[in-house]
């Protein structure tokens, strides 16, 4: 595989910046990645969400006193309005110029999970996704104090119900286990502790807050400190611990480039992490240009974004359904804001299992026939809107140069979609597309989209 295509599906979801990176250079690529200015604005699918904490309880009481109809309406609507957010974030991924900020705001959505069905409120959720986007290249400490204090987050794990004489540890304990240190690097007391100093952090107007009636202002022993810290504080303790930068680092090698990222690797890059005081961007520089230089290719299996997003820009598919996508990725495991649990989807092996090697091949065979992706009914809605939006045909165009034969044809292909190919691999290819190959003939294109749809299908295609 051509090198800056490679990068353009790991720093992207598509080969649509490899000409960008091949011209201006990786550097420059990732300084015009960096710079991306983000939209404050609120989308107008949020309009009827509601956004405080009291609209949040007049919707609830509005919701206990409605009849089991009006009930059905009122979830129904909030879950396509949803559905309306996973499109709206998937358009952002697929159209942006530079979508390095959008894969990292999915990282960062993967490592603070807080799903919309145990959140509840779109308009939170929302929150919570601007936090990641804003800060997505900022500083790991920020980042980390914003998104514990955001309402999605306390509502998530349960921070609600925690309250002096009656604690509970869920956050607590992910903001170690999860979110900064990785097991080993605390003790149990430090959880039951850390307990005490998020007590009465519970939903604010915008941010979370603490409530002075439930918090608890007893000294604790923290991380080998004590004092009556809140959370700031406890933050601030937690990145003084020496094993900080690694949990992160294996992730975010682990999000780009290395399904099993070497240790040493993880060790090098989290001591310049620290190095540079938790600040991402040059994290990520440093990352990258170091292993772009590599033979690495080949050694993640693509998530199911990466996977549909790819192969929807070869085929040039016009005005693609982001409803229809968000679904896919769902039934491929990768629901946005519902991750299965708290500890995100695991990747790797995976999004490769035989169920979704065949829905992929599947979708492979729908896309190359022109034919939309299933249509799901059940999962927006029967007498959704957006169900009578999405057309059974869709327009499909695959580029590729007519003035080549057939083994030049498969080599460029091979480029643009294959990270290796071998004997066997070349052999099937000439199958399909022959030595007497003529680009003149009528049939040619549905030759070439038969190869397409069959390098497609193997397992060449789902690694990067």
């Amino acid at each position: 595989m051509d090198k800056n295509t490679l990068w353009s599906l790991r720093l992207g979801y598509s080969a649509k910046q490899a000409k960008t990176i091949e011209k201006i250079g990786l550097k420059s690529f990732l300084e015009q990645s960096f710079s991306t200015p983000v939209d404050s604005k609120i989308p107008s699918f949020l309009d009827d969400s509601p956004k405080s904490a009291q609209e949040f309880k007049e919707s609830r009481k509005k919701l206990k006193a409605s009849n089991p109809t009006e009930i059905k309406e009122l979830l129904k609507k909030e879950a396509q309005t949803s559905f309306e957010m996973k499109a709206w974030w998937i358009e952002k991924m697929y159209q942006d110029e530079f979508p390095l900020r959008e894969k990292m705001t999915c990282f960062w959505h993967n490592h603070y999970v807080s799903t919309f069905q145990k959140v509840k409120v779109n308009y939170w959720v929302f929150q919570h996704n601007q936090i990641l986007r804003e800060n997505a290249f900022g500083n790991f400490k920020t980042i980390t104090k914003k998104i514990i204090k955001s309402n999605a987050m306390v509502r998530y794990l349960d921070n609600i119900d925690n309250r002096k004489d009656k604690l509970n540890e869920n956050l607590s304990r992910e903001l170690l286990e999860l979110f900064t240190l990785g097991i080993g690097n605390y003790t149990e007391q430090d959880i039951k502790n850390g307990a005490k100093g998020l007590a009465g952090l519970g939903i604010g107007e915008e941010t979370a807050v603490y409530r002075k009636l439930f918090e608890d202002n007893e000294p604790f022993d923290y991380l080998g400190k004590k004092g009556n810290f809140k959370i700031d504080e406890m933050i601030d303790i937690i990145f003084d611990q020496p094993n900080i930068p690694y949990l992160i680092t294996r992730k975010i090698l682990k999000w780009f480039i290395y399904d099993n990222p070497k240790e040493e690797l993880v060790k090098y890059y989290g001591d310049y992490f620290k190095k540079m005081n938790f600040e991402i961007q040059p994290l990520l520089t440093k990352i990258f240009t170091e292993e772009f230089d590599k033979n690495n290719a080949g050694a993640k299996i693509k998530n199911p974004l990466e996977f549909s997003l790819q192969l929807i820009d070869e085929l040039n598919v016009e005005n693609p359904s982001k409803i229809l996508i968000a679904i896919f990725i769902k039934q491929q495991g990768m629901d946005l804001f519902n991750q299965p649990n708290v500890k995100g989807w695991d990747g790797g092996n995976s999004w490769l299992t035989s169920q979704i090697f065949l829905q992929r091949n599947t979708v492979a065979d729908l896309l190359c026939n022109g034919k939309n992706l299933s249509r799901a009914k059940k999962e927006i809605g029967e007498n959704s809107m957006m169900d009578k939006k999405l057309k059974k045909e869709i327009s499909v165009r695959l580029i590729w140069n007519k003035e080549e034969n057939n083994k030049e044809i498969i080599a460029d292909l091979s480029n643009r979609l294959l990270f290796q190919t071998d004997k066997n691999n070349q052999a099937d290819f000439e199958q399909i597309l022959k030595y007497d190959f003529d680009s003149k003939t009528n049939g040619s294109d549905n030759a070439v989209m038969r190869l397409f749809n069959f390098m497609v299908k193997t397992p060449e295609f789902q690694l990067i």
